[in-house]
C-alpha cells in the first residue's frame, strides 16, 4: 500500500475489516501526491481559475508547489516545481507565482506547517467578503474544531513581505484563516491533515450560507464542536485515499 506521509497506518487497520487485503491506493511520488491535492481541492470549490497556490515541505526542507501557470484541474505529477528553503526554484519547467512568499514565511515561522493553502474559494471566500466567520451547523461543519481568524488588513496582493508577515502574526497557532475581501488560507502537517480542514472549512461555510438563506437554523457551541471534531492525529480514516481514488478515475494522467 502507498504510503502517504503522516497516516496512522497501524491505527487504520482497526478500522478495516480486512487489513492489508487491496492497496488503497497506488504507489505515488510525493509530486504525484501534490497534484492530486491540487485535483482534489478543486473540486471542493477551490478553484477561482489559475488563482491559488499548494506548498508542501518535505523532510530534507525543500518545498514542492503547483506551477502558476496551471489550473489546479490540470496539474500533473510532472508539473509540480521544487524550491528551496527561501521559495527559489531548483526543479521543474514552470514558474511560481510571486505571492508564495506569505508560504514561505509560514512555513519558516511554524515548524509544524508543512503544508499551507491559499485560493479564493467559492463558499469560505463569501464569508471572508462579508467580513463574517461562518458558524457551524452541523457534524461535517465541526469535524475541525479552533478558532477561525478573519484577518482584515487586505492591502492588494500578497506579495509584499510586511503584508505577508502581518497575515502570518493574524494567523497565530490557528489552523485556518479567512482572508477579508480576498480567499481563505489552510495550513497543515501534512497533506491528509490540510485536506480534511478545507473540506471541513468549504462545508462549513456552505451550509452555514444555505441555512442562513432559509431562514436561519441554531448554530452548534463551541462544546459541542470541541466534542464531535476529530482528533489531529487521526483526521479521518481513509478519507484522503477515497479522494484520491476519484480524481485517479476521473483522469489516471495526473500521475504522469
Amino acid at each position: 500500500m502507498s504510503k502517504v506521509p503522516g497516516v496512522d497506518y497501524d491505527m487504520l487497520k482497526h478500522f478495516a475489516p480486512n487489513p492489508g487485503r487491496r492497496p488503497l491506493l497506488p504507489d505515488l511520488s510525493e509530486k504525484a501526491q501534490v497534484a492530486l491535492m491540487c485535483r482534489m481541492l478543486f473540486h471542493e470549490g477551490w478553484n477561482e481559475h489559475i488563482a491559488g497556490h499548494i506548498t508542501y515541505r518535505l523532510d530534507n526542507g525543500t518545498v514542492l508547489t503547483n506551477p502558476w501557470e496551471l489550473a489546479w484541474d490540470e496539474v500533473t505529477a510532472s508539473d509540480i516545481v521544487t524550491l528551496d528553503e527561501t521559495g527559489k526554484i531548483i526543479d521543474g519547467d514552470w514558474n511560481v507565482t510571486p505571492a508564495l512568499g506569505l508560504h514561505i514565511q509560514l512555513h519558516e515561522a511554524r515548524p509544524d506547517v508543512n503544508v499551507v493553502i491559499h485560493n479564493h474559494a467559492r463558499w469560505s471566500g463569501l464569508w471572508a467578503n462579508m467580513h463574517r466567520v461562518p458558524p457551524v451547523y452541523d457534524q461535517a461543519g465541526g469535524y475541525v474544531d479552533g478558532p477561525l481568524p478573519l484577518f482584515d488588513e487586505y492591502g492588494g496582493t500578497f506579495e509584499d513581505a510586511d503584508k505577508t508577515m502581518a497575515a502570518v502574526r493574524a494567523l497565530g497557532d490557528a489552523k485556518w484563516a479567512l482572508l477579508a475581501n480576498h480567499g481563505s488560507l489552510v495550513v497543515g502537517r501534512d497533506l491528509r491533515q490540510a485536506h480534511l480542514r478545507v473540506a471541513t472549512l468549504e462545508w462549513r461555510a456552505k451550509r452555514a450560507y444555505e441555512v442562513e438563506l432559509g431562514g436561519g437554523g441554531v448554530a452548534l457551541t463551541e462544546e459541542q464542536v470541541q466534542a464531535i471534531a476529530l482528533p489531529d492525529a487521526h483526521g479521518f480514516p481513509f478519507l484522503w485515499e477515497a479522494m484520491a481514488r476519484r480524481e485517479l478515475r476521473r483522469d489516471p494522467g495526473v500521475l504522469d
